[in-house]
């Protein structure tokens, strides 16, 4: 199963394999930025990026840069999005579809957490603060009709795809996320909207949120297709 990073947003490649000269190169890099800090580690995981979706592999995600978020996205790159053209829809089965603008969003009343971040590739950013909107509350004013047990994610990436159960989307620590890391969420890391899912591995917080649809049943995600499971839940 290939590795990829943050939520799992490391495709297939479109490029030139990563050779195993490289490959060593990297982690020597990779070490220097543990020994360098913070700082250095994430401007080496923007370095690595296109190398990163370029990697069949799945090992330059392996690189030892500590407790630090990785940046990529399964399409290479992806245009950016501002207060002046983003949106979010939220439709499908139910009785009240509704289109959220950022400041729509950002006028709703927010929560707060601080969780540890996992990658089901075995790294962890810990105690990263989210602030954004519950999810629940998107749910409850769209009024699901009867038949809706499962919530559908979409990017404007215009490929990822993430699913939930709905009475897991309805947890207090499911977020459309604003703010990470005391700032709002950048491009890199999937903004300026995005999922957090606390208790789920990062393949399930989606980046780049654009579209949240109520389904009749849980619909295989973009990772899923690929063989991961269905069930995101962190085995702890």
């Amino acid at each position: 199963m290939p590795g990829s990073p943050e939520n799992l947003s490391a495709g297939p490649s479109h490029g030139k394999p990563v050779g195993r000269r490289i490959f060593l190169g990297l982690v020597g890099l990779g070490a220097v930025g543990v020994v360098a800090g913070s700082e250095a580690q994430n401007a080496l995981s923007r370095w690595l990026a296109p190398v990163m979706a370029n990697d069949p592999t799945g090992l330059v995600a392996l690189l030892p840069l500590g407790d630090t978020f990785r940046f990529y996205s399964v399409v290479g790159s992806v245009d950016r999005r501002d207060a002046s053209d983003y949106s979010l829809t939220v439709g499908g089965e139910v009785a009240t579809p509704a289109t959220y603008s950022l400041t729509d969003l950002q006028r709703m009343p927010q929560t707060n957490l601080t969780e540890t971040f996992h990658c089901v590739t075995g790294w962890r950013v810990p105690d990263v603060p989210w602030t954004g909107v519950r999810l629940s509350t998107l749910i409850d004013r769209a009024a699901p009709r009867s038949g809706a047990t499962a919530v559908r994610f979409r990017s404007f990436d215009g490929t990822y795809t993430e699913s939930l159960p709905l009475d897991k989307a309805r947890r207090a620590d499911c977020l459309v996320a604003l703010r990470m890391l005391d700032a709002p969420v950048t491009h890199d890391h999937g903004g300026p909207v995005r999922m957090y899912v606390g208790g789920q591995y990062g393949y399930k917080s989606t980046k780049w949120l654009s579209g949240i649809e109520l389904t009749t049943e849980e619909i295989p995600g973009y990772w899923e297709r690929r063989g991961y499971e269905l069930d995101g839940t962190i085995d702890e």
